[in-house]
């Protein structure tokens, strides 16, 4: 930016070196020698300025040599900065690229529009890791860039994007592009990169629902019918619904995480009034087993078997060290 200002400083300083020098020389009015000064510098070519003497004559060379000058480290100067701003934008996506291949168990967003820019807003407050894909390269602000938002310009639903974005790293994957065509499309490329992946969905109807969770997908969502039965539950229950408003708004920090017990875990067979997880900030709402039997809530006298599905509620921070817990016993 200082070059850019100083460019033209540079420039006007040389028409009023040549004009008062002209004025000096010939005794002219200042803007008529300002008018020769000028016609001299552009190279436009015109009358010589009166009287022409030697004196005259030897200043308009070194001016037009100075001028040529100026001009050339003007070009220069102004070359050197759409060069830098280029290398600079190619430089950032690759450092961009490499936190992205650093990235391990991170969640990736298709599509930015409103509903995207909530997810992540969500997953930014949570400090998740995320990786955004959409199409429109103009939808990543400088805001986003000082936020470090981590940001791909590419179709979703094209094997190379999703495998640059960590797919086959990924935690989850949420689709929400702005037809259930592309969504589809981005749920089967997925899945077929990845057969563990979580993939949820957004769908507009009951059957582009139904082809989404064949293509592949945990969970399809319907943001209309989500949305009516959380009135529901407000007319129903506002005391609660009030409660996760008010939790939220406060910045009580609290999830409910569903993981999954290896069998290296020094949880299974313990019985779940002999573990510490209660000690460590965590409830357990429920126990899926691998048998479809399904524990909700769970007795204390319930044994934690190898590959149960544990519905845990607790702050972020004790559901990650919970994860992370189990992630290292499985490794």
């Amino acid at each position: 930016m200082r070059n850019l200002i100083q460019i033209p400083l540079l420039i006007l300083a040389m028409l009023l070196v040549g004009a008062i020098g002209l004025h000096l020389l010939t005794g002219k009015e200042l803007l008529l020698c300002f008018y020769h000064a000028f016609i001299l510098l552009a190279t436009v070519g015109s009358s010589e300025p009166e009287p022409l003497t030697e004196s005259t004559m030897v200043f308009i060379i070194v001016y037009l040599a100075c001028g040529l000058g100026v001009f050339a480290y003007s070009a220069f100067q102004f070359g050197q900065i759409l060069v830098n701003a280029d290398l600079q934008a190619v430089l950032e996506r690759r450092r961009m690229e490499r936190r992205i291949e650093r990235l391990d168990s991170h969640f990736i967003v298709c599509g930015f529009g409103r509903m995207g820019q909530e997810l992540c807003s969500y997953l930014e407050k949570r400090h998740q890791p995320f990786v955004i894909i959409d199409e429109k390269e103009e939808l990543y602000t400088p805001e986003l860039h000082e936020r470090q938002w981590m940001f791909l310009t590419g179709d979703a639903s094209r094997d190379d994007v999703l495998l640059q974005a960590g797919v086959d790293r990924a935690r989850a994957l949420t689709t929400v592009l702005p037809t259930d065509a592309d969504n589809l499309y981005v749920v089967l490329s997925a899945r077929l990169l990845s057969s563990n992946l979580q993939i949820v969905a957004r769908a507009s109807d009951d059957r582009a629902a139904q082809k989404m969770m064949q293509a592949g997908a945990t969970r399809v969502i319907n943001p209309l019918s989500s949305g009516a039965i959380r009135m529901a539950r407000f007319m129903l229950s506002p005391s609660i619904e009030n409660f996760v408003e008010v939790a939220e708004s406060e910045g009580i920090d609290w999830e409910i995480a569903e993981v999954q017990v290896p069998e290296t875990s020094s949880l299974v067979n313990q019985q779940l009034k002999q573990t510490s997880l209660r000690d460590d900030g965590i409830m357990l709402l429920g126990v899926c087993r691998k048998t479809g039997e399904k524990y909700f809530p769970p007795p204390g006298s319930l044994t934690i078997m190898a590959g149960d599905d544990l519905f845990a509620f607790g702050s972020s921070e004790s559901l990650r060290r919970l994860t992370d817990s189990l992630e290292g016993d499985a490794a």
